[in-house]
């Protein structure tokens, strides 16, 4: 497929993760975006390190840990995720706001649903930043209502125009689709795209993805359609951007 420029796309369909970590209450699911393309060397792609499926039953806490030397940021399309850390923060997570942990040297949380909480389902990004040793922050608040079938910008780099920031270069959207509506995967020049699909199904450029299925998008506009109604997360990267690989989980 090629876009208005002529640059062609490349499309790298990826399964749903056979990487489980099953500890009862909470249960995750690793997606390795760099996976996704043949004979590369490295689980994650440029910046972007690791997308995890975590699911967390009611009453269920995870005690305090400590994160080092990545960005870890927290999206919860339904339910809510319960968060405290050594900073005195109390902080819940939910469908009309999102958490970004920037742990830099160092940042203590835990994690906990009560016993009256729904089910948890959500995605906890992990970011590789630019450098080592960075100050620890941390990010909470409202992110902007969801309009159907546009993609909403959750996160960007340091600096830029998007509610949050991670301290490299990557831009996050997601996007409720409709069943039989199209729109064209976000990218920009010098950038690549993955695609993760959420919930639902899509065609992307011919190819098809179902629930938890994503793709890594190399070059051009592709454009995707709802084959059902879809709940889908992208991720625009810069692949040559400088990383660092000692964060406690993503590296």
């Amino acid at each position: 497929m090629t876009d208005s420029t002529g640059a062609q796309a490349r499309i790298y369909t990826a399964p749903r993760t056979d990487v489980s970590r099953d500890q009862g209450g909470f249960r995750t699911h690793f997606n390795f975006p760099g996976r996704a393309v043949p004979d590369h060397d490295d689980h994650g792609y440029g910046p972007l390190s690791t997308v995890v499926e975590s699911f967390m039953d009611p009453g269920t806490r995870i005690r305090m840990h400590q994160h080092r030397e990545e960005e870890i940021i927290s999206w919860v399309p339904a339910g809510v995720m319960r968060h405290d850390d050594r900073q005195d923060n109390e902080l819940v997570t939910d469908a009309g706001t999102l958490l970004v942990m920037n742990a830099g040297s160092g940042f203590w949380h835990a994690e906990e649903t009560l016993a009256d909480d729904p089910p948890l389902r959500m995605l906890q990004i992990f970011v590789r930043p630019h450098s080592l040793g960075l100050d620890p922050d941390i990010q909470h608040g409202p992110i902007p209502d969801p309009a159907d079938n546009e993609w909403r910008h959750l996160f960007g780099p340091e600096g830029g125009d998007a509610p949050f920031y991670v301290r490299n270069e990557v831009d996050c959207y997601d996007c409720r689709l409709e069943a039989g509506a199209t729109t064209t995967l976000p990218t920009r020049a010098d950038r690549e795209t993955y695609l993760y699909v959420f919930d639902g199904a899509v065609t992307l450029g011919g190819e098809s993805l179902g629930y938890t299925e994503s793709a890594l998008v190399t070059g051009g506009d592709v454009s995707l359609t709802a084959e059902e109604d879809a709940t889908l997360v992208a991720f625009v990267l810069g692949p040559d951007a400088p990383v660092t690989r000692q964060g406690t989980i993503g590296r």
